[in-house]
């Protein structure tokens, strides 16, 4: 779920009901009398949420591709590096995929991508986190791991208004401590007689701001 941030400022509060008939109730009110230790009079808004990005991230495992890193660096050129990658990774003896259909190798990283032509050949290397690479008479050991395909889909901006929580401005300065202004805004709000219903978390601010995080 994504987490949207809220600045709650100072003299704020913000109560979200567990039904959200309870809030629309409140809101179209708009303003409430309440009675903290004077009366005072409060502005019920509705939480209106900042712009968001909503998307979905797909991540696949390759059939056909394997990445491969820790690759020795020769004094010979690249063309020269791919033959050698395709000729290991083909042979079968050793646990190969068979048939090679690209090496897209970075000389500079040390790493390539192998893609064979029969899907599922990926399937062979599983397991492996080592495998030999002989060259120039020598085994080195190249590092193999699956190769994974991301992308993101349905990305779209939006923002909105939360339809269980609302925003109480207009709080006035009071003797009391944050946390018994708080106790008793709760009260005033759970009663039925005030308009108000059961409260699942409420949050007010006496001074300064602080951030609120709503999941979507």
């Amino acid at each position: 779920a994504a987490k949207i941030p809220f600045r709650l400022n100072q003299k704020q509060a913000l109560l979200t009901f567990e039904d959200e008939e309870v809030a629309q109730r409140l809101t179209k009110k708009e303003k409430h009398t309440v009675k903290l230790d004077q009366t005072v009079d409060v502005k019920v808004m509705p939480l209106k949420l900042e712009m968001g990005i909503r998307f979905e991230l797909s991540v696949t495992i390759s059939g056909k591709k394997i990445h491969v890193s820790e690759i020795p660096e020769l004094p010979i050129p690249e063309d020269w590096m791919r033959d050698k990658l395709e000729l290991n990774f083909y042979k079968t003896e050793q646990g190969g995929g068979g048939e090679i259909e690209e090496v897209t190798y970075d000389k500079q990283s040390r790493t390539a991508v192998i893609t064979f032509l029969t899907p599922g050949a990926s399937k062979n290397f599983v397991g492996w986190t080592e495998y030999p690479f002989f060259a120039n008479g020598i085994c080195y050991r190249l590092s193999v791991s699956p190769h994974i395909d991301a992308y993101v889909k349905n990305f779209q901006p939006y923002c909105g208004v939360s339809k269980k929580t609302i925003l109480l401005t207009g709080i006035q300065e009071m003797g009391e401590d944050e946390e018994n202004i708080q106790d008793m805004i709760e009260i005033h709000f759970q009663k039925p007689s005030n308009g108000g219903g059961e409260i699942e978390n409420i949050k007010y601010v006496s001074k300064g701001a602080t951030c609120v995080c709503f999941e979507e």
